[in-house]
């Protein structure tokens, strides 16, 4: 399998845009001292990386790893939809080795875009029906990523209309000084409003005061304005 993966990484490098890279660098904040910091791009758009990894979809676990641990961002992301796909087709015996993987590998997992096209596929469909406390150890990690995976991987839970683990999570990162958490915490507030405005409001009413004004924008972009102007006085 290793000639795969040559063969796939080959490919990516040759359909390299050093313009879209320059300004996937800049998006991403790979700057010194920003979140993304050193992270290196090819510049593939998403179509691209969706096709390839379509074409490797049966590339075994050991090699994904060789992917993920790769420098350029592109063909780490590669290696996520790869698994995703393969989590999805696989039996529930597969699924434990392949959520165990990922948990190992949260190191190369290192961006938002990352974490977002994967947690939730991966980490919140396995533990759907099961215990959610690996979830709460994580969102006391001092990895920033892992606290996103954290309250990210119940988008899941949130689709099939359970939020006590999405709002237990949320409270624990509540005060989260990172922009990125922020984010995370106030979009999976929003979308269980989406589906339960009173749950949302209860929770609002709770801790809004509290809350960064960016995770409580992020949290309330879909109430009537006089509501959001309100959460925001407060």
């Amino acid at each position: 399998m290793d000639e795969l993966v040559t063969q796939l990484q080959r490919k990516t490098k040759a359909l390299a845009d050093p313009k879209r890279a320059a300004t996937n660098r800049w998006f991403f904040k790979t700057g010194k001292g920003q979140y993304g910091e050193g992270d290196q791009f090819l510049g593939l758009t998403s179509r691209q990386m969706h096709d390839i990894a379509k074409e490797f979809r049966l590339l075994p676990l050991p090699d994904l790893q060789r992917l993920l641990k790769n420098p350029y961002h592109e063909q780490r992301q590669i290696a996520l939809y790869i698994l995703v796909d393969q989590f999805g087709r696989s039996s529930s015996i597969q699924q434990k080795h392949q959520y165990r993987f990922y948990l190992a590998n949260t190191r190369w997992i290192n961006n938002w875009d990352l974490v977002d096209c994967s947690a939730h596929k991966i980490v919140g469909r396995y533990l759907r029906e099961k215990p959610h406390d690996v979830l709460t150890g994580m969102a006391a990690s001092k990895n920033v990523w892992e606290r996103r995976i954290s309250i990210i991987a119940t988008l899941d839970f949130i689709a099939h209309r359970s939020f006590n683990t999405t709002l237990s999570i949320a409270t624990i990162l509540l005060q989260d000084p990172h922009d990125l958490i922020q984010k995370g915490v106030g979009w999976m507030l929003r979308e269980v409003g989406k589906r339960d405005e009173a749950t949302l409001k209860q929770f609002l009413n709770r801790h809004a005061p509290a809350m960064p004004r960016t995770m409580l924008r992020y949290a309330i972009e879909r109430l009537p304005e006089a509501k959001r102007r309100a959460y925001m006085r407060q």
